[in-house]
């Protein structure tokens, strides 16, 4: 008999990083036999057939929208239902409400994937109940620091760190770069975030402008990728109107084009559960400059080697003479530490010792 896997979340097929290693675990899941459907909020990309929609769990639907009793329908014969965020971080605090009242009625086995915590946001500090602490329910988390925390609240989890795909084929970067309009000797900073507080625009911008005076030959452009999001809108105009530095914005056609069309990578948010563009970055042999964020610590603890955005002198010196073979060596240790092929195995194995050896 096939096993059956939900995915559930705020919203799934999108860009966005909890959306992303979803489609990770997706896949995951398949590899170890189950078949998988897509319950959320908000559905992103080309629909499937067996994809359910229930718009009261977006993150912004109206408060009181989100059902329980049409959730619960909608799980019902889930072998496994594995929770992106939605009961982790209380952006519908409504609909997380309602989604761990669902949850608590399944009969099927539950899995936490908590991407964020709701104290690890000043503004969703003060929330009580969430994460819940569903009796039998396998919690995992993307970084020791937030199992650390679970545990100080009565709650075991595990840690599964994100995992990154290797080979996939390089991006275009002839093609990438004629579409943002930029010049072939320019060098291109590549800040692939969203604009929202966290991710700390000023940062990226401040790095490109104490950059470029370092390679005085060649122009730096500034590119932000993402959108910018609650409420940040006016705060990024009045940024990039301050700014000398030429500035492009938009998303590429895929992940791997915008990595090979920049030169250089800056990441300087001050918080993130785990910082994809880390990872990516190295998978494209692209030199990242980093701000200290708490969870990169755990991440440069694996002997990745990165900038740091307050010593641009350092990366200027690496564009004007790139280091392939410090390159190389982080593409080997990240392999080793991220790999998507290993993450069947690891969901696997934390399926194990939880107890889950029969379905």
């Amino acid at each position: 008999m096939t096993r059956t896997a939900a995915l559930l979340s705020y919203r799934l097929g999108g860009t966005d990083g909890v959306s992303v290693e979803a489609g990770k675990w997706e896949w995951a899941l398949q590899v170890l036999g189950f078949s998988t459907r897509r319950i959320a909020g908000e559905i992103c990309g080309p629909p499937r057939r067996d994809d359910v929609a229930l718009p009261g769990f977006a993150i912004r639907a109206p408060v009181g929208a989100a059902d329980e009793r049409q959730l619960a329908a909608a799980l019902h014969g889930a072998d496994l239902v594995a929770v992106e965020n939605l009961c982790s971080l209380p952006l519908n605090a409504s609909a997380s409400f309602a989604a761990s009242e669902a949850l608590t009625c399944h009969r099927g086995r539950v899995v936490f994937h908590h991407h964020d915590l709701p104290w690890q946001r000043a503004d969703l500090a003060g929330v009580r109940g969430l994460p819940p602490d569903l009796r039998g329910a396998l919690h995992i988390v993307l970084n020791d620091r937030s199992r650390t925390e679970l545990g100080a609240r009565g709650i075991t989890a595990r840690t599964i760190r994100n995992s990154f795909a290797f080979d996939t084929p390089p991006g275009d970067r002839p093609r990438t770069r004629a579409e943002l309009g930029v010049r072939d000797n320019d060098v291109v900073v590549l800040q692939p975030t969203r604009a929202i507080a966290r991710k700390n625009v000023p940062g990226g911008l401040r790095f490109g402008e104490e950059l470029a005076p370092l390679l005085r030959k060649r122009r730096v452009v500034y590119w932000l990728t993402g959108p910018a999001e609650d409420g940040y809108g006016p705060e990024l105009t009045r940024e990039i109107a301050a700014t000398a530095l030429p500035v492009v914005f938009g998303r590429a056609a895929s992940a791997p084009d915008a990595y090979a069309a920049a030169d250089v990578v800056v990441f300087p948010s001050t918080w993130e559960g785990f910082g994809n563009p880390v990872v990516e970055s190295v998978i494209a042999r692209r030199p990242l400059a980093a701000r200290g964020y708490p969870v990169l610590e755990e991440i440069l603890a694996s002997g990745l080697r990165l900038f740091d955005v307050d010593r641009p002198g350092e990366v200027a010196a690496f564009v004007d003479a790139p280091d392939r073979a410090m390159l190389e060596r982080n593409v080997d240790v990240a392999r080793r530490e991220f790999s998507l092929v290993d993450l069947p195995g690891r969901l696997d194995a934390a399926f194990t010792a939880h107890g889950w050896t029969a379905w």
